[in-house]
């Protein structure tokens, strides 16, 4: 299993998805090793894809360290709870719900067992995929004042929205299959 197992998986109506996913994983990529295979890991768990996630965990698990590993998949749990709780408080109409104390644990946020932009680039690239805009804010500006540029910033929710594109195309492909 692994990222060329994925790429040849894409059917032909989706080629471009296949060479995004040559580009933004392969070694177009910017973002250091630690980096992009943090936020493969993260984006594949997050994509809710058992095939995507199967065919790019054993690639990222063989890049990372094991800190990096767990804090990959951390990212991805924690931002589970906080792209819904946040993105929930944000679109309620009424204001006073942004003024209540949370009352929810994050403790991996301060502690992420890896270089805190590492954590903070793998949290932008979730939450583009859960469509939080309060949390992409909040990390992008993290991101921003540890000196991260743009580009860098873009380059994770590149791998974010493609690795979400092939999950979403393989998947309904398997639905169509077995019909």
């Amino acid at each position: 299993m692994s990222l060329d197992t994925l790429k040849s998986a894409v059917p032909d109506f989706a080629k471009d998805l296949k060479l995004n996913l040559g580009s933004v994983i392969g070694n177009q990529s910017t973002l250091s090793q630690q980096q992009l295979w943090g936020t493969v890991l993260s984006c594949a768990i997050a994509a809710r894809s058992p095939r995507v996630l199967r065919e790019l965990e054993p690639e990222a698990k063989a890049a990372l360290t094991p800190e990096a590993y767990a804090a990959a998949k951390s990212a991805a749990a924690i931002m589970a709870m906080n792209n819904v709780f946040y993105r929930t408080r944000h679109l309620l109409s009424d204001p006073e719900y942004g003024t209540l104390r949370a009352g929810l644990r994050m403790n991996v946020i301060g502690n992420p067992g890896v270089e805190k932009v590492d954590f903070e680039l793998w949290s932008l690239a979730v939450s583009a995929i859960n469509g939080c805009g309060q949390c992409l804010d909040s990390h992008e500006q993290v991101l921003r004042k540890a000196g991260v540029d743009r580009e860098t910033v873009q380059e994770a929710f590149k791998i974010a929205s493609v690795i979400q594109a092939v999950a979403v195309t393989l998947d309904a492909e398997a639905v169509l299959a077995s019909e």
